[in-house]
């Protein structure tokens, strides 16, 4: 009697995965470097964002809140903006450029004088804020030791840049047309081809790209000009290093107080 062999067919499925230990890591790779690039992209774009703007983006997200409607816009002219040291500067609505309300000289006065001893107040001793018949003057006065121009020279000093710097800040969203005027001591200079005239001139001029640089209008002035030393602070000491000063004057229409 001859034997017989029972054949055994064993059907192996073959997962397709399993071939180079699966493609799922593939697809985890692509999504960590798309994420990754997103990242760096974004972190590119916040960098070329103006600091206001990375500002008010900040206070969006420090304020939103998903129990309410939304959250306060990034873009509103009233959120926070970052002062030189990191603070934050509050700027009320009134002074937005699309203010409603009329303010007042010296409300304008005492919002800036305010703003700025807080920000300055190592040299608040250098910066003067008054009112005068023809709106709120700012003045940046010279030190001995901490001048705001180095002697004959238009080049600001960087306790001077310091200062624009805060002062734009705090004006930048005023809506009134800005005056700047440049102002020397009554020291002369041995040549007759470069004078005071020239130098308080220069010194204005250099004052306006200041505060460009740090986000002022060019559309908002009126005039820069330089009055040498016509114009004394000191009246009663005409080399007094204090009369050597930038103006930046906020303007009134006549008769608005």
């Amino acid at each position: 009697m001859s034997s017989q062999k029972s054949v055994i067919i064993k059907h192996v499925k073959k997962r397709a995965e399993e071939g180079g230990h699966g493609g799922s890591w593939k697809v985890a790779y692509a999504d960590f470097v798309t994420a990754m690039m997103a990242f760096f992209l974004l972190m590119w774009l916040i960098t070329m964002v103006a600091p206001e703007k990375r500002a008010r983006v900040a206070t969006y997200f420090k304020h939103f809140s998903i129990y309410e409607k939304s959250g306060s816009s990034f873009m509103d002219k009233n959120a926070a903006i970052l002062n030189e040291t990191g603070g934050e500067i509050s700027v009320p609505k009134e002074f937005s450029k699309g203010m409603k309300k009329e303010v007042t000289r010296e409300e304008l006065k005492e919002h800036l004088r305010s703003g700025m001893e807080k920000q300055l107040a190592d040299v608040k001793d250098q910066v003067i804020v008054e009112v005068f018949e023809g709106g709120v003057r700012i003045q940046l006065v010279d030190k001995e030791g901490r001048e705001i121009f180095p002697l004959g020279s238009a080049e600001p000093t960087p306790i001077a840049r310091k200062i624009f710097k805060v002062i734009t800040g705090s004006i930048k969203d005023v809506p009134n047309k800005i005056a700047i005027e440049g102002h020397t001591d009554a020291l002369t200079y041995s040549s007759s081809r470069y004078t005071n005239w020239e130098l308080s001139t220069e010194r204005a001029s250099a004052a306006r790209k200041e505060l460009e640089e740090y986000g002022l209008d060019p559309d908002r002035l009126a005039r820069v000009s330089g009055f040498a030393a016509t114009e004394p602070l000191i009246k009663g000491n005409p080399s007094d290093p204090r009369n050597r000063r930038i103006s930046i004057i906020l303007q009134y229409p006549t008769g608005n107080r």
